[in-house]
């Protein structure tokens, strides 16, 4: 079980929105790189970057970052946010990502994700956003008729090794996770990121048990200081 911590990016700050909204973001710094160096020095292996300019324009907008946070840190470095065809895909793979994160174009296009799992294999992992239920794309600010589960049951058929899953309602909340929805995500034969509203190392106890779920994102839990890295890791049992 991985503990994962999240940066997430918007003009080169580290920040964090509530349930996805560009309106309700709170920045927490504006040095990504320290941040990034703070949560490997408390024990994490792997980091969770959010190119959120990208993700809201459509093509990635934090490269440079990405690469600073590359020659600081030896952890894996799983990298979402306006990745949306091959080009973005190679820059996100320079810049020194590890794994890339696809979200709206494994949505909206079939043929790209699977181009994208032959051209990479082992490392493309796809962003299970959902908002009620159904998927949302586009930085989340669109919601397709497509529900989440009908999205898993095609990404296991795709051969999609590992999926993120998000409750977009429960993001930035410290409101706790979605347990009900992760747990039917977990029964999807893909091994699941949980993502959205850890509060408490107590979520991530109950998290840790849920069959199918590899690992937890965290992000304002972090940042506000409700829950220790170092102790979560523990908890989870080390990674």
């Amino acid at each position: 079980m991985q503990i994962i911590p999240a940066i997430d990016l918007l003009g080169g700050q580290v920040v964090r929105l509530r349930q996805g909204d560009f309106q309700r973001k709170t920045v927490y710094a504006q040095d990504p790189v320290a941040v990034a160096c703070s949560f490997v020095q408390a024990g994490a292996r792997r980091l969770h970057l959010v190119d959120l300019d990208g993700a809201r324009e459509g093509t990635p907008r934090n490269l440079e970052v990405l690469a600073q946070v590359r020659r600081a840190v030896s952890a894996t470095l799983e990298v979402g946010g306006g990745l949306r065809d091959r080009q973005a895909l190679d820059q996100a793979f320079r810049h020194g990502a590890d794994l890339v994160v696809l979200g709206t174009q494994a949505a909206l296009d079939a043929a790209f994700l699977e181009d994208a799992l032959a051209r990479h294999p082992g490392r493309v992992v796809v962003a299970v956003d959902a908002r009620e239920g159904r998927v949302a794309v586009e930085g989340w600010q669109r919601v397709l008729p497509q529900t989440a589960d009908q999205f898993l049951a095609q990404l296991r058929a795709a051969g999609v090794e590992e999926v993120i899953y998000t409750d977009v309602g429960r993001d930035g909340t410290l409101e706790g996770p979605n347990f009900r929805s992760l747990e039917q995500a977990g029964r999807s034969g893909i091994p699941v990121i949980a993502s959205g509203g850890v509060s408490s190392l107590e979520d991530v106890r109950r998290l840790a048990v849920l069959p199918g779920i590899r690992g937890i994102i965290i992000g304002r839990a972090l940042y506000d200081g409700r829950v220790d890295l170092a102790a979560a890791i523990a908890q989870a049992g080390g990674e």
